[in-house]
């Protein structure tokens, strides 16, 4: 991994790269410093056949991430704001079109931007004492790093929009309800919780994890920028075809018919 970070703290292990936003005394609040390495990182995650998969996390026991860092907004105009949304939006993007599984594990606070951050991940992990807010109403703002969209796709229009209007932060427990988060677990659990569920996923074939995640991406999205003018259906039949032809296609299909442990490859 690139070496020089000054907001990120990285290890890999047993193809488990886990990221940890590292700014506890800002509550790991997301400043410039932090999307641009978030960004380097995703590229190497991208490119790396060593990383399998990827946890997420916040330093500390307090936060995940707490928000944005509003002392950067301070002297923004109308543009400098939509290009600081669309900054955030692109970084949140690689993390959910990575064809490698990302997972939240939310430690605290995920607020505002963190929240989006979270919900930018495949899928999320949360401890008991998580809490989910996006609070950017009472700033006079709105989410700008995909808060209104992806807490829409997740929990549906009316409890989204009773959210992002009243500023209410939920616990753990009412996120897993809402279906925010997969698995409430406690802190000191949280992280082998979540490694533990990534070593299973890491046992199937990659190239069909893969397309997993393109297929279901395109069922929440329904820009066309980001769907290529494809339906989910269409874009199913086309990822069906494209693993019917892989080298883990044969593997998996020997194995069961052999009743053996299939030894996929990634091809």
């Amino acid at each position: 991994m690139y070496k020089n970070y000054t907001s990120l703290l990285h290890s890999l292990e047993d193809g488990i790269l886990t990221i940890t936003i590292n700014r506890p005394d800002k509550l790991n609040a997301l400043n410039a410093a932090v999307f641009t390495e978030l960004d380097i990182a995703m590229d190497e995650i991208n490119e790396n056949p060593e990383i399998k998969s990827v946890i997420i996390t916040g330093a500390g026991s307090k936060a995940f991430v707490a928000g944005a860092d509003i002392t950067e907004f301070d002297g923004l105009n109308k543009e400098d704001a939509m290009a600081l949304a669309k900054r955030g939006q692109d970084v949140f993007f690689k993390i959910e079109h990575c064809s490698k599984p990302i997972v939240a594990a939310v430690n605290g606070f995920a607020l505002g931007g963190g929240c989006e951050l979270a919900m930018a991940c495949h899928f999320r992990l949360a401890s008991e004492n998580a809490k989910f807010g996006q609070p950017e109403v009472n700033l006079g703002l709105i989410p700008g790093y995909g808060g209104t969209q992806r807490l829409t796709q997740l929990i549906g229009k009316g409890k989204s929009m009773e959210l992002l209007m009243t500023a209410h932060m939920i616990d753990a427990n009412e996120a897993h309800q809402l279906g925010l988060v997969n698995h409430v677990t406690t802190a000191e659990s949280l992280l082998q919780r979540t490694k533990d569920i990534l070593q299973i996923i890491q046992t199937k074939a990659p190239v069909a994890v893969g397309k997993i995640i393109d297929c279901v991406n395109v069922a929440v999205v329904s820009d066309s920028a980001y769907t290529n003018g494809k339906s989910g259906f269409d874009k199913e039949i086309e990822a069906f075809g494209e693993c019917f032809i892989t080298e883990d296609m044969k593997e998996g299909t020997s194995a069961f018919l052999e009743k053996r442990k299939a030894r996929f490859i990634g091809k």
